[in-house]
């Protein structure tokens, strides 16, 4: 969920009245009479069962399947009156897997709306440039293909091309599905920190509600043929379930989602760790950790972004700090949610590196920290229980 600032929205309100799809030969419409709006700036999520038309409702609003009636405006424009080409133009769209173009380089992949939309040269070249920086990316994957990135990586591009000519509304089709745990996560975190400083309008499609907690500011859980069953908060869903289908989706533990609520930002972080960086020499870093008596330090690279954990002893044969230590396998964001940061210190073994907006350390995050703040909710939770059945008595 986007953070309230007082940051400029970028977004418009999108809305879809009565919008229905029937396919021939089909007795009941894939999707029946959806009306809803999407308020500018914010990141709505779709969240149902396979085949309950989520994406299909979503591919109606730029246009990819066409609807038999209904409205659709995408700030105050009729999108059915808008030629589609320059309809798809106008709105981002990320889907699963990037679908980047294999025979484009990274900076090709990313220039193709800017190209098709006319624009200059030099200022396609920044763009590709600056877009690279936004998605946590160096300018040294310009020129690369995408068969030579991983899997996180390809999703960067996908993003950094969908949102290349700054399009108001960006549209995103499970695009984390394809991806490991881990980088699913970070992809997520990478996606609220974009949120909090482009404030786009975001429509989301997942079938996973944690992710839909997550990412956002409301979200639409869908029956069968995009029946709307409820639309509003995360919080107010984890609440108050509308009914036995939502409460099924929401699933057991309603107060232990409560942590995928709590981002890490809303706790106290720790910085007496000991952090080093990749000039330092091993006499150097011996002599930090001695005066803080400390056995661990964290190595960070020129950017100031975790790298290796390094323990005093790995010091003893180390001829400088280029490869010495253990890589750093998960990090969290200031952005991620306390979930999140419980699964990366188990992952970590210990506690977890904590990263700002641009990628960089800002101190860690431990398991008493995070089971100290369940703990608390748990009490929490306890109470109002306790409050809300002597009201009712």
């Amino acid at each position: 969920m986007s953070e309230t600032t007082d940051q400029k929205i970028s977004g418009v309100e999108i809305e879809l009245a009565e919008v229905t799809k029937r396919y021939a030969g089909q007795k009941t419409p894939a999707v029946d009479g959806f009306s809803m709006t999407i308020p500018a700036g914010e990141t709505i999520v779709f969240v149902g069962p396979s085949g309950c038309g989520k994406t299909t409702t979503m591919k109606m609003i730029n246009r990819l399947i066409e609807p038999t009636s209904g409205q659709i405006t995408i700030g105050g424009e009729s999108a059915l009156k808008i030629d589609p080409d320059q309809l798809r133009r106008r709105i981002g769209y990320a889907i699963q897997q990037a679908g980047l173009f294999p025979h484009l380089t990274v900076a090709q992949n990313i220039a193709v709306v800017p190209g098709l939309l006319g624009w200059d040269k030099k200022k396609v070249r920044d763009r590709v440039v600056e877009m690279l920086d936004l998605v946590g990316l160096d300018e040294e994957f310009a020129g690369r293909f995408p068969r030579q990135l991983s899997g996180g990586q390809q999703q960067r591009v996908g993003v950094a091309r969908a949102l290349a000519a700054d399009p108001p509304v960006l549209l995103m089709d499970e695009p984390f599905g394809a991806v490991d745990p881990i980088t699913r996560g970070n992809l997520q975190d990478e996606l609220l920190r974009l949120q909090a400083e482009l404030r786009k309008t975001i429509v989301f499609v997942t079938h996973d509600f944690d992710e839909a907690v997550k990412l956002g500011d409301r979200i639409a859980v869908l029956g069968n043929q995009s029946k709307i069953l409820q639309y509003d908060t995360p919080e107010a869903i984890l609440a108050n379930p509308a009914d036995d289908t939502v409460a099924g989706f929401v699933g057991a533990g309603a107060s232990l989602k409560q942590l995928t609520l709590m981002r890490v930002r809303d706790v106290e972080l720790k910085t007496d760790l000991v952090t080093v960086s990749t000039e330092d020499t091993p006499a150097d870093v011996r002599q930090k950790l001695t005066n803080a008596r400390k056995t661990y330090a964290l190595v960070l690279d020129r950017r100031n972004r975790p790298l290796r954990w390094l323990h005093v002893r790995e010091l003893a044969s180390a001829g400088s700090l280029a490869t010495v230590g253990r890589p750093v396998g998960d990090t969290v964001s200031v952005q991620s949610t306390l979930q999140d940061a419980l699964e990366a210190i188990l992952t970590e073994g210990g506690n977890a590196a904590v990263t700002g907006g641009r990628g960089e350390y800002v101190g860690t995050i431990d398991i008493r920290t995070v089971t100290d703040t369940i703990q608390q909710v748990r009490e929490e939770h306890e109470n109002d229980h306790e409050n809300s059945a002597g009201g009712a008595g």
